[in-house]
């Protein structure tokens, strides 16, 4: 594995979202002196936090999986992950609900699930679905040491014995086929498959081997901390503060001084400068490419995932009985991917992923009230351009319709806060969208924009845009990289995890 060259005793990381912070926390854990230079006014990122009417909203994700890598996170610099952010394991993990009228609690124990199957679809399916479970495990065990938590410098290096075992399990088919040789029931096949849309593809065309995705939430489970998801990013800076990591918000770097082709200082819009031996960089890829005065060239330009538009809002307890995450489907399927993905049109029979975290923490509204989060995917507005200035408000009201008829018939909203693609953009998101670039093949493991970019010796990227890619556990992921990128990698156990154990402690 390729590292930075020469000293690396001070550390910048520009940036203090999910993977600026797993950056400092690795590092600080490692002996570096660490500085985070935030534009924000304090951490977060895209998992950020905003109060209205005295409901407390998570303004980036909401599904929260893999809590060994938070484990693994905190634990960088002695932290105990149950002490500082005690999560809350939801059962059903989602509740799927159908066009036709029919329901379906995804549950993360075999048992548990295997017998709400049967009920749902007859035994057959349930068969199918304990043998996906078990490729899903055997596909998890073989993809994720080797070709999510590790560094890989070329395509060259995934020529291993795991490459081999993955074309063996289907890894490199297409994800619909593959789930149907399981199961049959089209309403089943979207519960294991509409992950696709995380990793910005549709799942007639997404490789099956990001089915590790429903791994991580149909097996592994969904959790939740007290506070909301943005609650993570303040304790892991609470816990890097206290291990000696300097914090410096509010104040966005504008350049880095450059001795040829290697950093040694970084400067910010109010003039401050901080000395370095190497940096993360942890900004959007245009713009860190951008500090770097340089982009590097690809054959086929990147595409972007598509975006969503999120309707937050709030008012009375009248349905106490809906679960914490429920995905309504509608009736369309492969036209919903085609509308978002190919043709740039908003989705003509929403399917909608409905939270409602006061089902799990009740203080995050006020007495009384429940808080409610709509996501309604949209295409990113390199495919699908709109005056989203003018079409976010009426666009939200006809999803909100749809929720409240589908899900939330008595609800009356004490207010709305929407957050379109033209927000995104705002925050120098790219194309609008929080969910950076597909994961296409082309767009995937060695051939995602690299961390360790060509032309300087000592710049390490960090987040959704580089390896291993989207998601609240890859991105903290890519801090870890990033930093053993600068040290190289400390001596550990074997990272992976068995999430389906681990969902039952």
């Amino acid at each position: 594995m390729k590292t930075v060259l020469g000293r690396t005793d001070r550390i910048v990381v520009v940036g203090a979202g999910l993977s600026g912070l797993a950056a400092a926390l690795h590092l600080a854990g490692r002996g570096r002196e660490v500085a985070v230079l935030e534009r924000d006014p304090g951490p977060g990122g895209r998992a950020g936090r905003a109060e209205r009417k005295g409901y407390l909203l998570d303004t980036g994700p909401t599904v929260l999986t893999m809590p060994s890598i938070l484990r693994d996170t905190f634990g960088a610099v002695g932290a105990e992950l149950d002490k500082e952010l005690p999560l809350t394991r939801l059962d059903p993990a989602y509740l799927a609900q159908f066009a036709d009228g029919s329901t379906l609690p995804v549950h993360t124990d075999a048992a548990a699930m295997t017998d709400a199957v049967r009920g749902f679809a007859g035994p057959a399916e349930a068969a199918g679905y304990l043998r996906l479970r078990d490729w899903l495990t055997r596909l998890y065990r073989t993809e994720f040491g080797r070709f999510i938590d590790s560094n890989i410098d070329s395509p060259l290096g995934m020529l291993n014995p795991d490459l081999a075992r993955l074309v063996a399990l289907g890894g490199f088919r297409r994800l619909d086929p593959k789930i149907g040789s399981f199961l049959s029931d089209e309403r089943l096949k979207r519960v294991f498959t509409f992950q696709a849309l995380y990793a910005g593809e549709s799942p007639m065309r997404a490789l099956a081997l990001y089915a590790v995705i429903s791994y991580m939430d149909t097996v592994g489970g969904v959790y939740f901390p007290p506070g909301g998801v943005a609650a993570l990013p303040q304790a892991l800076a609470r816990v890097a503060a206290e291990n000696g990591v300097t914090f410096h918000y509010g104040d966005p770097v504008r350049t880095l001084e450059r001795d040829g082709s290697r950093i040694h200082a970084v400067r910010t819009a109010a003039g401050e400068r901080h000395p370095c031996d190497a940096v993360v960089l942890t900004t959007e890829l245009p713009e860190s490419y951008r500090l770097l005065g340089r982009a590097p060239t690809r054959p086929v330009p990147l595409r972007p995932a598509p975006s969503a538009l999120i309707v937050h809002t709030g008012g009375p307890d009248t349905r106490p009985d809906v679960g914490h995450h429920t995905i309504s489907f509608g009736h369309g399927w492969r036209s919903t991917f085609d509308e978002l993905i190919t043709t740039g049109r908003r989705m003509s029979d929403p399917s909608l992923l409905i939270t409602r975290p006061t089902a799990t923490d009740p203080g995050l509204a006020p007495p009384g009230r429940q808080l409610y989060s709509i996501l309604a995917p949209v295409p990113n507005l390199d495919r699908g351009p709109a005056d989203w200035a003018a079409e976010a408000g009426p666009y939200a009201e006809e999803i909100l319709a749809v929720a409240r008829q589908r899900l939330l018939p008595d609800f009356e909203p004490e207010f709305t806060e929407v957050i379109s693609p033209a927000d995104w953009a705002d925050r120098g998101l790219v194309a609008g969208t929080p969910f950076s670039y597909a994961h296409s093949f082309v767009q995937t493991g060695p051939f995602r924009p690299r961390n360790l970019p060509r032309g300087t010796e000592n710049v390490v990227l960090a987040g959704g845009a580089t390896v291993p890619g989207v998601g609240v556990p890859t991105v903290l992921i890519s801090g870890r990289l990033a930093a053993d990128r600068i040290t190289g990698v400390p001596g550990r156990r074997s990272r992976v995890v068995d999430l389906a154990t681990e969902a039952s402690r």
